[in-house]
């Protein structure tokens, strides 16, 4: 039978270069992620959450029992594993530029006292980032902000995009220098009080058109979640219930640019009174 020989030290030191690494662990024969496990990658993906990602690198592992064909297989069910994990916590599949099942890993020749450990160690997904520092400019694609068009004349049906209200990927509330527009946003919305809307939720990055996981509460309702803070943001700041309602649309309606801009908020004006 074929082994993949692979001495982990000298692969680090020699073939990557990545800026952060962490490996998941897996039970014998399972491709499923550990409650604990789990918990350590959504730390790891805490970690990553503040660095602008170039590629992402996954590899897929298992220990040296059962046949070529299957330890391939395994492996690369691992693999993907971890794929959609990144992408249901909004991560880019475009960024995962390897995606690979290596099959088993031989034993070392030399450890074989501790069979149970090295094979426990061998069971895993490695997974390497390569980054550079996270940009902070605000969004320059060349649309009029909601505040000018909330201000304009507006018709059932039209949507305004909260331009540069920015969310930390994989949870609904919104970063710290949002909160300003979305004070100005509020402002505007009080003055308009002939307007009834619907806040919509949007993510980024997920498979076909689900929504993506919310890292606070690990439910796949994150557009819902994103959709429902503004809700409660406008709410607290005077604005009537009855003029507003929210709702997620999951990855329904992506825009074909970059991710962030799939990762909005929007609002569509269901009703505009004659009185204005």
């Amino acid at each position: 039978m074929l082994r993949f020989v692979y001495f982990l030290p000298l692969i680090c030191a020699f073939s990557y270069a990545q800026d952060f690494a962490h490996n998941v662990y897996f039970d014998t024969d399972q491709y499923v992620v550990s409650t604990q496990e789990e918990q350590k990658f959504q730390s790891f993906l805490e970690q990553i959450d503040s660095v602008s990602i170039k590629k992402i690198t996954i590899y897929g592992f298992c220990d040296d029992r059962g046949t070529d064909e299957y330890n391939l297989w395994l492996s690369k069910k691992r693999a993907n594993t971890i794929k959609w994990y990144f992408t249901d916590n909004e991560f880019s599949e475009n960024l995962i530029t390897i995606l690979d099942g290596k099959g088993e890993v031989a034993l070392d020749p030399f450890r074989k006292d501790d069979l149970v450990n090295i094979r426990q160690s061998n069971r895993r997904v490695e997974i390497f980032i390569d980054s550079s520092s996270k940009s902070t400019k605000r969004d320059t694609l060349e649309i009029p902000t909601a505040q000018e068009l909330l201000k304009g004349e507006l018709k059932v049906g039209d949507k305004v995009r909260l331009k540069n209200i920015y969310f930390k990927t994989g949870y609904s509330q919104v970063v710290p220098e949002s909160i300003p527009i979305l004070k100005e946003i509020a402002e505007v919305l009080l003055e308009r009080t002939d307007i009834y809307f619907t806040i919509q939720g949007h993510v980024c990055c997920t498979h076909d058109t689900y929504d993506a996981v919310d890292r606070a509460t690990n439910k796949r309702n994150l557009s819902v979640s994103r959709a429902k803070f503004i809700y409660k943001y406008l709410l607290n700041r005077g604005i009537d219930k009855k003029r507003m309602k929210y709702v997620g649309l999951r990855r329904k309606f992506p825009l074909g640019k970059s991710p962030k801009y799939d990762r909005r908020v929007e609002i569509e004006i269901t009703y505009v009174a004659n009185d204005h």
